[in-house]
């Protein structure tokens, strides 16, 4: 049974890359930088947070929001100076302000014309004319008649 525990115990946490010497001695301070790295896209990985990514790149970031926390940063001056350095798009959820306003109104936006399109596209079809054929001349018609015969 003791030998059990101490394998669960010495199992890695799933989900958290986080080294035994990246942690934090305050444990508000460790919380704080789990919370801001939890919101931070690692850029090797993509799909990954910086808290779930091995990457080296990901460790860096990880310490770099540390280091911005232990000097006294609050969480937004320390996601502030990450997002200065690499871009909005290290964020795992970008701000819907500024240009990105038009990639969260694109879909929306983009959906409405379609249906609006779609709308008029069966109306019109609805009212037009459905197509007639015309009536064979005397002529015409003797002549199939000749051939039917036959």
């Amino acid at each position: 049974m003791a030998a059990l525990l101490l394998a669960l115990a010495t199992m890695p946490a799933p989900g958290h890359a986080v080294q035994p010497d990246e942690v934090l001695d305050d444990p508000a301070l460790e919380a704080r930088a789990r919370e801001i790295s939890a919101g931070l896209r690692c850029l090797v990985c993509q799909n990954e947070s910086i808290d779930e990514s091995n990457a080296s790149l990901a460790r860096d970031l990880r310490l770099l929001v540390r280091e911005r926390l232990v000097a006294g940063d609050t969480d937004a001056e320390a996601v502030d100076y990450i997002v200065d350095r690499y871009g909005e798009f290290v964020l795992l959820r970008p701000t819907a302000g500024g240009w990105n306003v038009l990639l969260w109104a694109a879909g929306p936006l983009l959906f409405l014309i379609a249906l609006g399109t779609g709308i008029v596209y069966v109306r019109g079809r609805s009212k037009a004319a459905a197509p007639t054929e015309a009536a064979l001349s005397d002529e015409e018609h003797a002549r199939l008649r000749r051939i039917l015969d036959e």
